[in-house]
């Protein structure tokens, strides 16, 4: 347990974290910290802590609550303000449909589903069960969930659903092409949840033939919301269309896996396809659509091609095709109606196989943007250490770096390592930022660590794959490592930072733990009954402004 200031790792610059939980609000948590012969630093409001512990109210073996594998998915959501929190269990089972159904009915398997939260005075309670209008085997409704910043629009991706339908509200009894995908948005009034919309792609996947499988693009593997709730984008990593830029040719098929991203606008309840997306330098096998992000108005774009083959480092450099595997992130800006490619960047240190673009985050003026390099090698810690030159070694340390912009010229602010890096622990797999992009919240699922709660001991590497989360703040254009966050009851195989969220000013922070496997329901329920077997559980940490 640490107390303390300053800004080396463990503490927020100016704040106070305590590894505790006190069942009352900040005075008793200064008051316990005391009782202990702790000295506290700061303000009560400046404490970080866990505030709760959030299981499924019907957790089944492999369910996945709050999952996302390594490469796969974000299955919690916060809104801006805090009071509202949305959580995936992608491979739910119940066959039921639409909100509040039998959620006993154990019928198609992978079907999915989503929880909604919400808070009042920083006591949270279930308000919703919300499932696909149809659900269907493997769809993994609940892959990844995005909310506007009031709470009350809700976008949910099931990449794996099959239905053949084009646009918006289509037929979705036809299941013609596996991974076709498809984004199911739900708006809320006072208390009551309900579907608004069925997006499908323009051009959904290619139908089979004769006794051939269709093929699916992954429509809903990216995608995000704007803060106001009227602009989505959906990523499409299979996509195959050789085409490129905005509004290029749908119905090329040349580039297997070349992928695209959707964007939708709403104009009251009504949503209508705005833009479809791609790169400017598209070539089969990017995987353009990735991750994506938006801006809070909507007006920006950040969209990843994690392996993407340019060869060359930095901003809008030559886009060739010389390196494999690098990856790339993409800018495009919005005037009107109107989208456009406004930046291509690469890391300052890209090498092949780097796989940079698995995640990205952008503020809410889109100034800031980050990036994850999931298989950069380098062995460095902390914030713009040295990048070691390419080793040749597949250590799969990650590495995130971020960019700021200033008029229309993107520049690399900062590449961060963790504290304790090391190999194949997935530094960077999931990212969150807050509103002002001045906090930074970085997951690896697969790190190795035994300790619990905040800045436990970084290198007791008996638990494998347990996972952490990394903070990080910022202060003028400086930022250090503020925290390293474990769960409350770590153990192996959990994946503590399997999906993550952050609300918009960073106060609030949602932790998935897909592998995590008590059986129990609820809030604050009995951690340590570990009977349903990767049923997954959500963390919530909190400080005041």
């Amino acid at each position: 347990m640490r107390v303390g200031t300053g800004a080396a790792p463990g503490t927020f610059a100016g704040l106070c974290l305590i590894g505790l939980t006190a069942a009352g609000g900040w005075d008793d948590v200064l008051a316990q910290a005391e009782a202990e012969g702790q000295e506290t630093a700061g303000q009560a409001g400046n404490v970080l802590r866990q505030t709760a512990y959030i299981k499924s109210s019907n957790p089944g073996f492999g369910n996945e609550f709050g999952g996302g594998g390594t490469l796969l998915g974000n299955a919690v959501a916060l809104s801006g303000d805090g009071a509202t929190l949305a959580i995936g269990a992608p491979y739910e089972s119940s066959g039921s449909s639409g909100i509040g159904g039998d959620r006993d009915d154990e019928s198609v398997y992978g079907a999915g589903a989503v929880y909604v939260y919400v808070s009042n005075a920083g006591t949270w309670r279930e308000q919703a069960y919300v499932k696909a209008s149809n659900p269907g085997l493997t769809d993994n409704f609940g892959y990844m969930i995005a909310l506007s910043g009031d709470g009350d629009t809700m976008a949910v991706a099931a990449p794996y659903e099959a239905s053949a339908a084009t646009g918006i509200d289509g037929d979705q009894s036809d299941d013609s092409i596996p991974q076709a995908g498809a984004v199911y948005v739900f708006g809320r009034s006072g208390e009551t949840w309900a579907q608004q919309a069925y997006i499908k792609a323009s051009n959904t996947g290619e139908p089979g033939v004769g006794d051939e499988l269709g093929d699916g693009d992954q429509f809903g593997f990216g995608l995000a919301l704007s803060a106001d709730g009227n602009t989505l984008a959906v990523g499409a990593i299979s996509e195959d269309s050789a085409g490129t830029g905005v509004g290029a040719d749908q119905s090329d098929n040349s580039a297997l896996s070349a992928g695209a991203v959707y964007v939708y606008s709403r104009t009251g309840d009504a949503w209508e396809q705005q833009a479809y997306i791609k790169t400017s330098n598209a070539g089969g096998g990017d995987l353009f659509g990735y991750s994506v992000a938006l801006s809070a108005d909507g007006s920006v774009l950040a969209a990843t091609a994690y392996d993407e083959d340019g060869s060359l480092a930095g901003t809008n450099e030559f886009q060739d095709d010389e390196v494999f595997g690098t990856g790339a992130l993409y800018i495009f800006f919005r005037d009107g109606d109107t989208w456009t490619q406004q930046a291509y960047l690469k890391p300052s240190n890209s090498e092949r196989n780097d796989a940079f673009g698995v995640a990205v985050v952008i503020s809410a003026d889109g100034d800031t943007v980050a990036g994850t390099a999931l298989d950069e090698d380098g062995m460095t810690t902390g914030v713009n250490s040295t990048p070691q030159p390419d080793m040749e070694i597949n250590l799969s340390t990650g590495a995130v770096y971020l960019f700021t912009r200033d008029g229309d010229g993107w520049s690399e602010q900062a590449y961060f390592k963790a504290s304790n890096t090391g190999a194949n622990d997935t530094f960077g797999a999931r990212l969150a930022l807050s509103g002002d992009g001045g906090t930074l919240a970085v997951g690896a699922q697969l790190e190795d660590s035994a300790g619990q709660g905040i800045d436990a001991v970084q290198d007791d590497d008996s638990a494998q794959e347990a996972g952490a989360v990394y903070l990080f703040s910022r202060d003028g254009s400086s930022w250090t490592q503020s925290a390293y966050v474990k769960g409350s009851n770590t153990e192996a195989f959990d994946e503590f930072g399997s999906s993550l969220a952050l609300n918009g000013d960073g106060t609030l922070m949602a932790v998935g733990a897909r592998g995590e496997d008590s059986g129990a329901t609820g809030i604050d329920a009995e951690q340590d009954d570990n009977s349903a077997f990767e049923s997954g559980a959500v963390y919530l940490f909190s400080r005041a402004p």
